[in-house]
């Protein structure tokens, strides 16, 4: 059995349990996304650590207030509910780093420009994870 096998393996027979099979199916959609390359992730330490002039353009897509409180410096933000209108306002010929809170919509919105054509990534942990490991940024 590989990991691929747990996005397609169906644990529960009965419609009453259905639900037990949902997280065994969702972490074999996670690992064989990336291993396909679906949705290519980078450590935030890896994308900070990159020279300026060859760093991806780092894209937080949480809410106006969510930014307002604390991002990652060097940071632009366009909430992933307004990412297909405003795909315009991104650079074609550099790599995105998206990032949310803790992932999930950073993975949709990686998702979305990767389908549009943009060379993006999803920074792992997201913004919790930088304060975690940067805390004398204080939230900005």
């Amino acid at each position: 059995m590989s990991v691929f096998d747990l996005e397609e393996m169906e644990l529960a027979y009965s419609p009453q349990y259905g639900s037990a099979k949902d997280p065994i199916n969702m972490a074999g959609f996670v690992a064989g996304g990336l291993l396909r390359g679906d949705h290519p992730q980078e450590d935030v330490d890896a994308v900070l650590a990159t020279p300026v002039g060859q760093r991806p353009l780092l894209l937080d897509v949480r809410t106006p207030p969510e930014f307002a409180a604390g991002h990652v410096p060097d940071a632009v933000n366009i909430p992933v509910d307004e990412l297909r209108s405003r795909q315009g306002e991104l650079p074609h010929d550099r790599e995105i780093a998206v990032y949310c809170q803790v992932g999930q919509r950073g993975y949709l919105a990686t998702r979305i420009l990767r389908q549009a054509g943009f060379a993006a990534v999803n920074v792992s942990g997201g913004y919790k994870t930088y304060r975690l490991l940067h805390p004398e940024t204080n939230g900005r």
